[in-house]
């Protein structure tokens, strides 16, 4: 870990190698899922990218990629609940077998309106790969199709989530102490 931020990590809750085999098993479950078809993952910018270019290159299909970046939180520590787009997708997706790449699912709020907001475009399917879900915190009804892990009702940085802009290259995702964002 990153010396200079030890102080500020409480603990770790997954380690580097836990991630790795779990990304693992999700890249399969999607191979297994879109067997002889392409599929278009979106990377939700930028707290996804880690597990975004680990995850796709484990899929073993007709892969593209493209990128949104959406807010709901500006630089606070809670959503907002509004939807805003900053990167909009490249392409259409008519048609396509689309995946969500996300970093969490927290609120619920970001994923349920982007969803809703992909829906429209007529995909022929639209899924949500997530690496951290955090039941605890939902304010509305979403799931995730392929889910990492389960994790508490604390603040967790580390492989591409940070807090404040710092903590994204920790590779572990570990959980920041109160202190440092309350």
């Amino acid at each position: 870990m990153n010396s200079a931020l030890n102080n500020d990590i409480s603990k770790v809750l997954l380690s580097g190698e836990e991630i790795e085999k779990r990304v693992k098993e999700i890249a399969a479950e999607i191979t297994r899922d879109y067997s002889g078809e392409s599929v278009l993952m979106v990377g939700i910018l930028r707290g996804a990218v880690v597990f975004f270019s680990e995850l796709v290159k484990r899929v073993d299909l007709d892969v593209r990629f493209d990128f949104m970046v959406v807010s709901s939180y500006g630089a606070g520590t809670d959503s907002s609940g509004e939807l805003r787009i900053i990167k909009d997708l490249s392409q259409p997706i008519e048609n396509m077998n689309v995946v969500i790449v996300e970093d969490i699912i927290d609120t619920g709020y970001t994923l349920k309106n982007l969803k809703r907001m992909l829906e429209t475009r007529n995909p022929k399917s639209l899924k949500i790969a997530a690496l951290l879900d955090k039941p605890s915190r939902r304010k509305v009804e979403i799931e995730g199709d392929y889910v990492g892990f389960k994790v508490p009702n604390e603040f967790v940085v580390g492989y591409g989530l940070d807090y404040n802009e710092k903590y994204r290259n920790l590779p572990d995702i570990c959980i920041l102490k109160p202190g440092v964002y309350s």
